[in-house]
């Protein structure tokens, strides 16, 4: 799920803005993310949640879980035919990913470098790690580095300076659990945190990635096996599970990755901006992806029958019947136009999109049927 993008200005200054796009009503949270009002003021109760701004979307067991500004968590238990709000929510910050390890057990982080947890299915949460607690692992990590090689580190240990300096305004973006216990999150200028507690303590793994220069992380996606991190300018890191170091994979395209999908076992599917997607199978050998979109793909899924989602910010659902070689647009008369930021199935075979005006359900029968240009 590609979240928020992140450009470079002066000073690699953040403009945080969701799918390349600047919505008046949400500047005001975006500018004051990092502020701990909002970091530690519960997100309220809000009758229009379901038309908000929601930005991904989980399974906790049968249960649907969407999470987006303000802190909004909705929770459906009827395959997305009706919402509401989760009972308690610690933080107002936007929520930018989410997933689930069973039916109880869930994560959702975002702006502010927030990381909440949850142990009944999305009702509750609790605070795990924010932004200026990040800020200090990373600098502790980047310390410890330093005394090992003097020379080596002494870009991390700026950075890391400054991270804590400028306090808690850098996003987690994507974030991955492999057990209920083992977990990671990624984000804004290669922040990487892994937990092996389910999340009571965390530490900076940054170190452990090939990625010097801090670009941006967007998603994760992996087994039990391996993992691919995707982020900006063709970065794409891959590493044993949970295990250390992460090597940079070679990448056909040098534009910004928003996301990953595994199309069949030994191929996975990433793609990214202007339409741009490409398949990686085991031997490391590209091919790309004609997928007829040209803006940028923001989520992916692979579907119970095999066959492939793409999400568009254009407000398109694209499917691919052939391990994601190629693609045709899904004829959904309930799309309207919006910006999609996340897609997933219900365990009904309906499928279920956040946007930017909300969450959309489309029923089985309107995936299934012809898909049109």
């Amino acid at each position: 799920m590609m979240s928020y993008l992140i450009s470079h200005g002066a000073g690699r200054a953040l403009r945080v803005a969701l799918l390349t796009m600047v919505f008046a009503g949400f500047i005001p949270e975006v500018a004051q993310c990092a502020s701990q009002d909002l970091l530690n003021t519960p997100a309220g109760h809000d009758l229009r949640a379901e038309h908000a701004v929601l930005i991904a979307i989980s399974r906790a067991g049968d249960r649907l879980v969407a999470v987006g500004e303000r802190g909004i968590v909705l929770l459906s238990d009827d395959n997305g035919v009706t919402w509401r709000q989760g009972r308690s929510v610690p933080s107002s910050v936007a929520l930018t990913a989410v997933t689930f390890v069973d039916a109880d057990n869930g994560w959702a982080v975002g702006h502010g470098g927030v990381v909440l947890h949850t142990r009944d299915g999305g009702e509750t949460w609790v605070k795990q790690l924010d932004g200026n607690l990040a800020a200090q692992l990373e600098l502790q990590s980047a310390q410890a580095m330093a005394e090992r090689d003097p020379q080596g580190s002494q870009r991390r240990l700026a950075a890391a300076q400054q991270l804590v300096a400028d306090a808690a305004d850098k996003p987690f973006l994507a974030v991955y659990f492999s057990s209920p216990e083992k977990g990671l999150v990624v984000g804004a200028y290669g922040l990487a945190m892994l937990t092996e507690d389910a999340g009571a303590h965390w530490h900076s793994i940054g170190a452990d990635l090939e990625n010097p220069g801090g670009m941006h992380l967007y998603s994760i996606l992996g087994d039990r096996e391996t993992l691919l991190i995707a982020g900006e300018q063709g970065m794409l890191l891959r590493g044993s599970a949970l295990g250390r170091p992460f090597t940079k994979v070679k990448s056909p395209y040098h534009g910004t990755w928003f996301g990953a999908v595994s199309a069949q076992p030994g191929r996975e599917l990433v793609f990214g901006l202007k339409g741009n997607a490409y398949g990686l199978d085991d031997g490391n050998q590209w091919a790309v992806a004609d997928t007829g979109e040209r803006t940028t793909l923001t989520a992916g899924k692979k579907l119970a029958d095999g066959s492939i989602l793409l999400a568009s910010e254009g407000g398109r659902l694209l499917r691919s019947n052939d391990q994601g070689r190629h693609f045709e647009i899904v004829s959904a008369k309930e799309l309207d136009g919006s910006a999609i930021t996340d897609v997933i199935q219900a365990t009904d075979g309906s499928v279920v999109v956040t946007s930017i005006r909300g969450v959309k359900r489309l029923s089985p029968t309107a995936i299934g049927r012809e898909i049109t240009q």
